[in-house]
């Protein structure tokens, strides 16, 4: 629909307003024909804008595209649109976990599992055993499994004169974490208990690193009759406030966990590790055997990922409970540091050395939280000085540790 012709100044229609205006109305009509011209004026000039005033009839309205009559296109444009965008969402968050199942199962393909299975209240466990002699535990640390004690080299050489058992933590490597419990510290060490019974692991040495030491002390807690002695490797014991629990929380949550675990946080975790790793191993370079090991791939499994989420937000915690606790120890204990760790500050073990008497303190300068892959044979010493004595340490030994650590 075409315009109305703007009429020119000084028609008939402008001289009728201005002599009757005048003669009836004075002033006050003046101003309403002033009124007039200015809705006049923004007739057309809406009208050049395709915006019709309020005279216009609605097919008028609807001619110039002003107004558009109800149907079914109209009716469904905006939900149409919700629903586009929820079937994109949708298909990106189904492929990312077709994605993420494909290389988790490809990782499994790649590192099946090496040891053996054993099932402790009705938990299945993966472990590896190697050696002969009196029996020593192996607990790893998050991110990790089993066969980082074998990738360190900590468990052959133990194999030598020992009965080594590492197990794969629950949720860790082969090992089942079922839903339905927090699997905090204790939780780990009953578990363990049992499954020391199930294979007749009688009074081992327990040698845990990081949050595999703090699982080492709740068993040693909880059942002291039942460990001869105790190794902590770079473990976290005090409370404190971390980074790492906030980035790590979101994947522990139910629900929203299982739906990040299964789709962004593989793909950003993949992204991140090269940091993770330099930051555990810093100021030392990371070993190219732990690279192409089992960790690096297995550590970004869906199912993995939940375990190590639940174990770093239940950290803190752990230590809360516990931190009042350790002096009830009285088995020989070692606290093996680094004193370059950047995961857990050196002062933490140095508190549980003042807490524990008959405990011996090493921290070992230039060496990080992976403490394990550079002085292989000092833990071996460590596990052979704690299972020499079952009730007293060597005074002289424990005067020279102490002495190395000041």
């Amino acid at each position: 629909m075409s315009c109305p012709p703007k009429p020119a100044s000084g028609t008939t229609t402008d001289n009728a307003l201005r002599f009757f205006g005048a003669r009836r109305h004075g002033a006050a009509y003046r101003h309403s024909v002033g009124t007039f011209r200015l809705l006049r004026a923004s007739l057309y000039t809406r009208c050049a804008n395709l915006t019709a005033p309020h005279f216009y009839s609605e097919n008028q309205r609807e001619a110039v595209g002003l107004i558009e009559r109800d149907s079914a296109m109209s009716r469904v444009s905006k939900p149409s649109r919700a629903s586009a965008i929820f079937v994109a969402t949708a298909a990106s968050l189904a492929a990312m976990t077709a994605y993420n199942i494909y290389r988790a199962r490809k990782a499994e393909r790649e590192h099946p599992p090496t040891g053996r299975f054993v099932t402790a209240d009705g938990v299945r466990l993966h472990y590896i055993e190697k050696g002969e002699g009196p029996p020593v535990v192996l607990l790893h640390g998050n991110v990790v499994t089993a066969e980082d004690f074998q990738t360190s080299g900590v468990l052959d050489l133990l194999a030598r004169r020992h009965r080594v058992i590492a197990f794969d933590r629950p949720g860790f490597g082969y090992s089942d974490r079922p839903h339905g419990s927090a699997w905090s510290a204790r939780a780990q060490a009953d578990l363990l208990r049992a499954a020391f019974v199930v294979l007749g692991i009688d009074h081992p040495v327990v040698l845990g690193h990081s949050c595999g030491a703090s699982v080492a002390l709740a068993l040693a807690l909880n059942y002291p009759q039942e460990v001869r002695g105790l190794v902590l490797v770079s473990g976290y014991y005090y409370p404190t406030l971390r980074a790492d629990v906030l980035l790590s929380s979101p994947a522990a949550i139910p629900l929203l966990g299982d739906l990040l675990r299964y789709s962004i946080s593989p793909l950003l975790g993949r992204l991140m590790q090269p940091l993770l790793l330099k930051g555990m191993f810093t100021p030392l370079r990371v070993p190219a055997n732990f690279k192409t090991g089992p960790a690096p791939k297995m550590s970004l499994r869906p199912w993995q990922i939940r375990a190590e989420s639940q174990d770093g937000v239940a950290m803190i915690a752990g230590a809360l409970a516990m931190r009042h606790r350790y002096q009830e120890l009285t088995m020989p204990v070692v606290i093996m540091a680094g004193t370059k760790d950047r995961v857990v500050k050196a002062k933490q073990p140095r508190r549980l050395h003042a807490q524990i008497a008959q405990s011996i303190l090493r921290l070992v300068p230039g060496v990080g939280h992976m403490l394990h892959y550079a002085v292989t044979d000092e833990v071996a010493e460590a596990i052979e000085q704690v299972g020499g004595s079952v009730t007293t340490l060597d005074k002289t030994r424990h005067a020279s540790f102490t002495a190395a650590a000041a």
